[in-house]
């Protein structure tokens, strides 16, 4: 909506320009009136639109014509003001100032006119009889007031109706010829529609009709009301109302005929809730709502954008099967102006056998999208409406920026749920199907996958000691020379080698040593086709020298060769190591390092042992004596021993932490 508004007042000498001017200002006709008022400004309070309105008259005895083109240029409306009582001045409405004002404006962006009858108390007849001809003539003209300056009628009427044809103009909604809906507004008010239409059932029962009724007017309508409403509609088409439903088309026979009776603030202020603007075009600031997001930080969807969009999945899967076929993702994504996702989302995330994308794995697009690109994610939950179905005052609300990660290391505890881990490699090396096993995805069905299909990301879900996490692939591509800040920017680094591939290692030990030795990453090398033969690599050290070197752990063995999904351990640990850098999770088997390898040791002490025996002695004695197990005395020491089990364990554990 425009922030004010501008009525420039044309029309012959005596017609009574000024006097309309100084009669709404004054409440009052003037005794004396100038051959021109100055510039008027009407504050916002005052005005029924509660938009500033300036008010400026046109006089030719004092101003050039060069200053009424520049007025003209400038105005958002331009009242043309004739004398009721004067077929002269009526003559040159059509013969000089609609002509004169359309030469001075661009064809695609014409100023609304409003046709003024003044000084209607000096004669018994309209002219309106006159003027209805001219009105069907010229779609810019907006509408025609009778009125006289000399006893106030219709004098606050005629500058309302100046202030509406700006701020609600006809021109985009409706074609007067046609005497229908423009393509345009038919296209927005679909969307809104389907929007609205929260079990996409293809009609509004009465519950989304009150819904939408009090997101855009504030109040909902009494049961008789929309009882009214559809009974309307009903006389006057046979399919507007279905199942005592609105359906789309009577959906448009509404707005449709709000229009005809004049009433089309009502249209225009649905479409602005909805975040349009005066072309219906959705504005930038509903689409890109700011949001702050500090260095270091990665931005999250929070749980009530998860919600919005299981119930948005909820209402496009149909068949009820938890994966969306690629008529309901059509069917989606049909408030778009775009489709979104291209055929690469497939080989993205998670799908079943047919190829469709699972309900997991349109939650990981998501997420995907969210944090790679936080404005894309506020567009498309824009375009589906999320701020107006939960009543937020933008999409932004839906965005969780995380905190720092130096803090997060610096605490030793993170609340993010998403984790990047970069997957580095010379060319053939496993990297591509490293990714795709992360789906699900072994090597017969990667296959598959068309070259122009496929994606450099894959993310799905891994469980952290119960807690559910999403671990975002990405393969960069191998060019050493030249990786850059985000190819290095991730909370876990694979370096994948070919065992087949004499050559393939090296580039992993250059890649680490260039970029990664310093790095607080933590960095794990994959030793990818491990079903293939190994050979020796063409490296001053074999890939586990090199790695007991650095101190990582050995390489771990991959293949996506296998009959049946790929296993995901491995990916839960990137998600660990990932989530707990702090804790050097680098160590997955008996290397004496990783927390395992500790709590192993731990558990094989001496002193633990001879309290296990002892412990063992006891119960043994007791059976064997046939005592009563029952007895409090019994479990009383049972109980005491396990404590100080329990005690000494952890003490030792803390204790062999710090010696690390």
């Amino acid at each position: 909506m425009r922030k004010d508004v501008r009525i420039l007042l044309v029309g012959e000498p005596k017609v009574g320009k000024t006097s309309l001017i100084m009669s709404l200002v004054s409440e009052e006709f003037p005794d004396e009136v100038p051959l021109r008022a100055e510039e008027i400004t009407i504050p916002a309070d005052v005005t029924p639109e509660r938009v500033p309105t300036h008010i400026v008259d046109y006089s030719e005895a004092e101003q050039s014509e060069e200053q009424l083109y520049q007025e003209i240029s400038k105005a958002n409306v331009i009242c043309i003001v004739y004398s009721v009582n004067n077929k002269k001045s009526i003559e040159k409405v059509t013969s000089h100032w609609i002509p004169l004002i359309n030469d001075r404006t661009d064809k695609d962006s014409r100023v609304p006119l409003i046709l003024v009858g003044n000084k209607s108390d000096l004669v018994e007849h309209s002219s309106m009889e006159t003027i209805l001809p001219i009105m069907n003539q010229y779609q810019d003209i907006e509408t025609c007031v009778e009125c006289s300056a000399k006893n106030l009628k219709n004098i606050s009427e005629l500058f309302y109706y100046a202030q509406k044809a700006v701020l609600h103009p006809t021109g985009p909604l409706y074609c007067p010829e046609e005497k229908e809906l423009k393509a345009s507004c038919i296209k927005a008010l679909t969307r809104i529609f389907k929007v609205s239409d929260l079990d996409n059932d293809g009609i509004l029962n009465d519950n989304e009709l009150n819904f939408f009724q009090r997101t855009c007017f504030n109040t909902p309508l009494a049961p008789q009301a929309l009882e009214d409403v559809k009974n309307v509609v009903r006389r006057n088409m046979s399919d507007g109302v279905k199942d005592n439903g609105l359906t789309l088309k009577g959906f448009l026979f509404l707005h449709t005929l709000f229009i005809q009776r004049g009433r089309h603030e009502t249209t225009w202020t649905v479409l602005r809730r909805f975040g349009y603007d005066d072309d219906l075009e959705l504005t930038q600031e509903y689409l890109f709502p700011i949001i702050k997001i500090p260095p270091d930080c990665t931005t999250e969807l929070n749980h009530n954008a998860y919600l919005f969009l299981q119930s948005v999945f909820d209402k496009h899967d149909k068949d009820r099967d938890c994966a969306l076929s690629p008529d309901e993702v059509k069917d989606l994504f049909k408030v778009f102006p775009y489709m979104p996702w291209g055929p690469d989302v497939n080989n993205t995330v998670c799908t079943n056998d047919q190829g469709w994308i699972t309900y997991q794995g349109y939650l990981s697009q998501w997420t995907l999208t969210t944090y790679l690109d936080v404005q894309r994610s506020l567009e498309y939950l824009g375009y589906l409406g999320y701020s107006i179905i939960y009543e937020q005052e933008s999409q932004a609300a839906a965005i969780t920026v995380t905190r720092n990660k130096r803090i997060d290391l610096q605490k030793k505890q993170t609340q993010r749920s998403v984790f990047r881990c970069n997957v580095l490699g010379a060319r053939g090396s496993g990297k591509s199907g490293f990714l795709q096993a992360f789906l699900g995805k072994n090597l017969q069905r990667q296959k598959r996958i068309r070259e122009d299909h496929k994606s450099f990301y894959a993310i799905s879900t891994t469980y952290v000691y119960g807690q559910e996490k999403y671990l975002l692939l990405h393969e960069v591509m191998p060019d050493f020379d030249f990786l850059s800040e985000a190819d290095l920017a991730c909370d876990v680094v694979c370096l994948v080698y070919d065992v087949n591939n004499p050559r393939s290692f090296e580039y992993c030990a250059k890649v680490y040593k260039q970029y990664f030795i310093d790095s607080k990453t933590p960095c794990v090398v994959i030793a990818g086709k491990s079903d293939l033969h190994e050979v020796r690599q063409h490296y001053s050290l074999s890939p586990h020298e090199f790695c007991r070197k650095h101190k990582l752990h050995p390489p771990q063995p991959f293949t996506c060769n296998t009959t049946d999904a790929p296993s995901k351990d491995l990916y839960t640990r990137l998600t660990t190591m990932a989530m707990y850098p702090h804790a050097r999770l680098r160590c997955m088997c008996t290397c004496n390092r990783c927390s395992y390898c500790l709590c192993q040791n731990l558990l094989k002490l001496e002193l633990l042992r001879s309290i296990k025996a002892q412990l063992r002695r006891v119960v043994f004695n007791r059976h064997m004596a046939q005592a009563d197990l029952k007895n409090s005395t019994f479990w009383l020491r049972a109980s005491v021993g396990a404590t100080v089990f329990a005690v000494l364990g952890f003490a030792m554990y803390r204790a062999l932490l710090k010696q690390r």
